[in-house]
């Protein structure tokens, strides 16, 4: 609509966090729970959840405008984005939107122009100790975020499963795996492998229920401690964290531990090198401000492999936002 418009354009932009804020303000609500397949006004919705309708609607407006819900007569109804909102959605992103909508993430991308002034992380100046430290201190925030990590990862899970061959391997590592969801499709889908699911020692005691016989829990930290044996390891959405130099560290610390011709899989959101809008350019900065990490293009990622000792074999992609970086180790 504004298109070929500069001033409307750029004033879009400038006021554009009104947009992310309202998507956030009815996630934490739980504004898609009270919408079910029955249309409901934005009255009985603020009913519902308990807030003041008039502001609601308006709320509501913005967010039908741009796909998030849909009006139709005097009611709102779902639309294929808003249902990801309701947390019964089997890839929920709800905790997604409510954890980019944290408190401590609006304070650090406040001070973004640190960032752009010394390439330095913007958290250093509203967490000195880091922004894993804050989830540490905060159990609730530290929940929402585990629930956003899990819930994207379900949401591209599909695509990763359908776009690689996980079969003829003995054991495979997830390495910085989170709550494991990645490696138990994976060993699903390979029944004859074993997995092992190695991070921090703090995740690893959350992920005791997981251990059995063919999932092996293993504590540590890839900076200092030795990682598994394996013939295909799992590195999903870790090498961004960091920047070039801790991320090659990551990857060799993975290179000492694989046997000659094991195989590689870092699956990331990657940048395309294109000029246009794309989902990896904004996670790149909430690299740049959050924790100092980047996405990469193709070849910054094999630039970075063949650092660390591997061989890049192919990029995958996997339609589900993410693509996957096969190398071996050579």
């Amino acid at each position: 609509m504004n298109e070929g418009n500069p001033f409307l354009e750029l004033q879009m932009i400038a006021g554009g966090y009104c947009l992310p804020r309202c998507l956030h303000v009815v996630a934490e609500l739980g504004v898609a729970d009270a919408l079910d397949e029955t249309p409901r006004t934005a009255h009985e919705l603020a009913q519902a959840v308990g807030v003041n309708a008039n502001a609601l609607t308006r709320v509501l407006r913005l967010l039908c405008a741009h796909g998030v819900f849909a009006v139709d007569g005097h009611t709102i109804v779902h639309t294929p984005v808003s249902r990801l909102l309701r947390s019964d959605h089997p890839q929920s992103m709800r905790a997604f939107a409510r954890m980019l909508g944290l408190d401590i993430n609006w304070r650090i991308f406040k001070s973004l122009g640190q960032s752009v002034h010394t390439g330095n992380t913007a958290t250093q100046a509203v967490v000195p100790d880091g922004y894993w430290h804050y989830f540490a201190e905060h159990p609730e925030a530290a929940g929402i975020f585990n629930a956003a990590m899990v819930g994207k990862t379900h949401a591209q899970i599909a695509g990763i499963m359908a776009s690689h061959d996980f079969s003829g391997f003995a054991c495979i590592g997830d390495i910085g795996g989170g709550s494991g969801h990645l490696l138990c499709a994976v060993l699903d889908a390979a029944p004859e492998a074993n997995g092992v699911l190695f991070d921090l020692p703090h995740v690893i005691k959350e992920d005791a229920p997981l251990a059995s016989d063919r999932i092996t829990l293993q504590a540590g930290d890839f900076f200092k401690d030795d990682l598994p044996v394996c013939d295909l390891y799992l590195l999903m959405e870790v090498v961004h964290d960091w920047p070039d130099e801790e991320a090659t560290d990551i990857l060799s610390a993975i290179r000492r531990a694989a046997p000659a011709g094991a195989k590689l899989l870092v699956i990331e959101e990657m940048l395309s090198g294109e000029p246009g809008p794309e989902w990896a350019k904004v996670l790149d900065i909430l690299m740049l401000g959050l924790l100092g990490g980047r996405q990469r293009t193709r070849v910054e990622h094999q630039a970075l492999l063949e650092a660390a000792g591997f061989a890049f074999t192919r990029e995958i992609p996997t339609g589900s936002g993410a693509s996957i970086i096969e190398a071996v180790a050579a």
